[in-house]
């Protein structure tokens, strides 16, 4: 059907016809897209039939991601690309006067994460099948997603982000492939054959029905699959007799509670109802995923799963899914009728796990009482992990109870699920190599010393084929036109445009294509928000989750402060500058929130001033999601990676922008460090303490807010500025922030950075100044930026820590 122009208009038409009962003349530009949408759904349907075949007779080790977040963003154009299929739809369109961009915009992103977890999970998916590796996603299907972010009045409001309320053409129902989970109850226990055995009675049963999302290769016919899970009554409304009107309203609450589980992503567990939804959200997933792959192994083979860390990997990503460990192990054991020391053999061969964080507050622990209610079996089988593992540990340090305590997977009423993963995991892998240091050398050091040979690094990346390719055409285009096609498919080879570092015409074409997508961008915030930028100025920008240890707030306390140098000096000589933010902050996280009322608030105030001359503008984009960040990165001058040394574990973000020419200014955190170390301190804008002068702060004191406010006038007013109305508000309005800073000692370290961070936003503007220059800097940064792809974190996930190798499907 996309084999040329006119066989693509013929199929279109009559698709159209078909599913939308409409002519092109009736049809709405949603009808377009999902009448295309379906069209590239069934040609890429022959090739994921055959890669799931060709899987099973092969034999192939297969490689299970598990992730409560896959952030896909749209489908439509990164689908279209790899099948290489865009410019045959795009010609047909023209002819049929259809605009293949706005059908784009049809898409509703996908509600299926938050922030960078979810995107690089989508990331290594895309990689996975463009490296042609046997690889699945498993994740669990959310009605809503984290919630639509609106503005109003400055303040963040929370609604419901109904992604599916249109249906999603990339899914495929497999209702014959469900799987009960079950919650609650009790275990009973007796002897088999001298064997004991358990069983679990009186639960509450849960039906897991899985939809699959096709994962589509890039130039291959490798078509892996992204395994959503939904929770449905295991009963119907036809079972419950509906004249008894009891039962038929326990049935609907029933019905409630069930749904509840695959309703929306992370539910506030700042209660107890909270916290049972969540566990019950990650059990859920485990459970239906494990029991999905062994059945599909059952089906394919009558032996026994002795040898089943030949066939699989299961991929624990971050903790959420840690529960993969003793469930797996209930299998094995309940089900399959292995013994201990053969189900751990076997589990501990089979489970791998990424930890993504260096904030304790991250590391998941669940109380007692709630784990074993909710999951009797389970908790039986941590406790028994438990003790088997603080008695090795007692032969190895005998006495040393205090040690013992620090590392036990249960203790102080909690089970502590970073160290089940650490536990019964065979690999323990960081995201950065600063990060996998701080882990082994610091949070996770009494780990180590038990398990040295399981930790190890995997610097994060991203897909080049979505944040180059798909979000930055024109450049993509232009780097093809001087190197060729290779680094399409090997993007290390992007190091061939180092050589057109200093040359004006490569130059003036990235500059021209910059000016383009920033054009772009600034008719996108005018539509949006009625604010006029200049698409000349410095678009300096922070995208990202909204949290404290990013330091948005050091990025405001500076824009504050340039606004008072100009209200002093309106004549200034500064590049203009336009600060672009774009963030969600959790519904229950009131400091954060408090930050996204300050940025708008400085927007307002600033935007409004006529004295200035237009040399400064703030823009907040609410709902920030992948097909937003598409128009912003590729249009961005100045990348905002300013995280506080230590907390950020990698940044993924940091990579986009340096892909797409942007310069960063940032803190020696995450991989920020190893940018710093490939593009070389000429090229990248470096402030502030290292990690090892925070983390020694954190140790030993010596660090006094204070005492910087006291001594820097510029930080003096903009801190008093927050409680004295200068900014039309309640005075109270921002007070938790001016004690979060100076009462609480400035837990951050936005103070102590705020000197060498102006000192570089200074550089930033003298640079910009000199555009042969920035240009070089910008496609240094670009150049390098191959060795941030996704590929190759995939391809040493693959190598060193899965055991799979690339299958060609034919």
């Amino acid at each position: 059907m996309f084999a040329d122009k006119q066989t693509f208009i013929k199929e279109f038409l009559e698709t159209l016809a078909n599913i939308r009962s409409k002519t092109l003349d009736e049809a709405s530009p949603l009808d377009l897209y999902n009448t295309l949408g379906t069209m590239v759904r069934n040609h890429l349907s022959k090739n994921w039939i055959s890669t799931n075949k060709q899987y099973q007779m092969s034999g192939q080790k297969q490689v299970y991601y598990f992730s409560m977040e896959f952030l896909m963003g749209r489908l439509l154009h990164s689908n279209m690309l790899n099948l290489t299929i865009e410019n045959v739809v795009k010609e047909g369109f023209e002819e049929l006067g259809i605009n293949l961009a706005t059908i784009f915009e049809e898409e509703h992103d996908a509600g299926l994460g938050n922030g960078g977890l979810g995107r690089l999970a989508a990331c290594f998916l895309d990689s996975i099948a463009s490296l042609q590796l046997p690889g699945h996603g498993c994740g669990i299907r959310y009605k809503y997603g984290l919630f639509e972010q609106k503005v109003i009045d400055g303040y963040q409001v929370e609604l419901p982000d109904y992604w599916l309320k249109e249906d999603y053409v990339w899914e495929v129902r497999r209702s014959d492939r469900s799987v009960t989970v079950c919650f609650g109850g009790h275990v009973e226990s007796e002897e088999i054959n001298g064997k004991l055995a358990f069983q679990h009675k009186n639960y509450e049963a849960v039906l897991a029905v899985p939809y699959d999302v096709p994962v589509v290769g890039f130039e291959n016919k490798t078509v892996n699959t992204l395994r959503l899970w939904s929770a449905e009554p295991s009963i119907n409304e036809h079972e419950i007799q509906t004249s008894d009107r009891e039962n038929y309203y326990k049935f609907l609450n029933y019905k409630r509670s069930i749904e509840s589980i695959s309703e929306f992503l992370y539910p506030d567990d700042s209660h107890y109802e909270g916290k049972k939804l969540r566990l019950k959200q990650q059990y859920f997933l485990v459970s239906a995923g494990l029991q999905s792959i062994i059945n599909s192994l059952r089906r394919k083979s009558k032996h026994s799963l002795l040898d089943l860390p030949d066939k699989v990997v299961f991929h624990i990503n971050d903790t959420h899914p840690v529960l993969i460990i003793p469930e797996l192990m209930r299998i094995l054991m309940d089900e399959e009728g292995l013994s201990w020391d053969e189900a751990w053999d076997i589990t501990t061969k089979t489970c791998a796990y990424t930890n993504h964080t260096t904030l304790v507050e991250a590391l998941e622990k669940w109380p007692i009482n709630l784990f074993r209610e909710l999951l009797p079996r389970i908790y039986m089988i941590v406790e028994e992990i438990n003790e088997r593992f603080c008695r090795q540990l007692w032969e190895r340090y005998p006495g040393e109870f205090d040690r013992i305590s620090n590392l036990a997977i249960i203790a102080h009423d909690q089970v502590r699920m970073a160290h089940l993963a650490i536990v019964g995991s065979f690999s323990v892998n960081g995201v950065a190599k600063l990060h996998t240091e701080i882990l082994k050398h610091r949070e996770m050091n009494n780990f180590f010393t038990v398990y040295p040979e399981k930790f190890n690094n995997k610097t994060n990346g991203i897909t080049h084929r979505r944040w180059l390719m798909n979000a930055n055409p024109k450049l993509a285009e232009h780097i093809t036109e001087s190197i060729g096609q290779r680094w399409l498919k090997q993007p290390r080879d992007l190091i061939g445009i180092l050589k057109y570092a200093n040359d004006a015409s490569f130059q003036e074409k990235v500059s021209q294509v910059k000016l383009e997508n920033k054009i772009h961008l600034a008719k996108y915030i005018k539509d949006k928000t009625g604010i006029v930028i200049d698409e000349h100025s410095i678009f300096d920008v922070q995208v990202k989750r909204l949290h404290a240890y990013k330091r948005q707030l050091l990025n405001v306390f500076h824009i504050m402060e340039l606004y008072n140098l100009l209200r002093e000096n309106p004549n200034i000589d500064m590049v203009p500058r336009t600060f672009i933010f774009g963030a969600k902050a959790a519904p229950s996280y009131f400091f954060a929130k408090k930050i996204i009322k300050l940025i708008n608030t400085v927007a307002n105030v600033v935007n409004n001033d006529p004295n200035i001359k237009g040399k400064l503008k703030v823009v907040f984009l609410e709902n920030y999601s992948v097909s937003m960040a598409e128009k912003i990165i590729p249009a961005a001058d100045v990348s905002e990676q300013i995280s506080t040394a230590s907390k950020e574990a990698s940044g993924t973000g940091n990579m986009k922008f340096m892909m797409n020419g942007a310069l960063t200014i940032g803190t020696l955190d995450g991989a920020n460090v190893e940018i710093h170390d490939m593009v070389g301190k000429d090229n990248i804008y470096i402030f502030g303490l290292t990690s090892d002068q925070v983390l020694n702060y954190y140790s030993h004191g010596g660090y006094v807010a204070r005492d910087i406010y006291n001594s820097d006038i510029r930080l003096r007013t903009v801190l008093d500025q927050l409680l004295d109305g200068f900014f039309g508000e309640e005075k109270v309005e921002f007070k938790d922030i001016y004690y979060q800073i100076l009462s609480n000692n400035d837990e951050y370290f936005v103070l102590k950075d705020f000197d060498s961070y102006v000192e570089e936003h200074q550089k930033v503007d003298l640079t910009y100044r000199d555009q042969k220059e920035w240009l070089k800097k910008s496609i240094i940064n670009i150049a390098h930026s191959g060795k941030f792809s996704s590929d190759r974190t995939i391809s040493e996930y693959a190598t060193e820590i899965w055991g799979i190798r690339p299958y060609k499907i034919e």
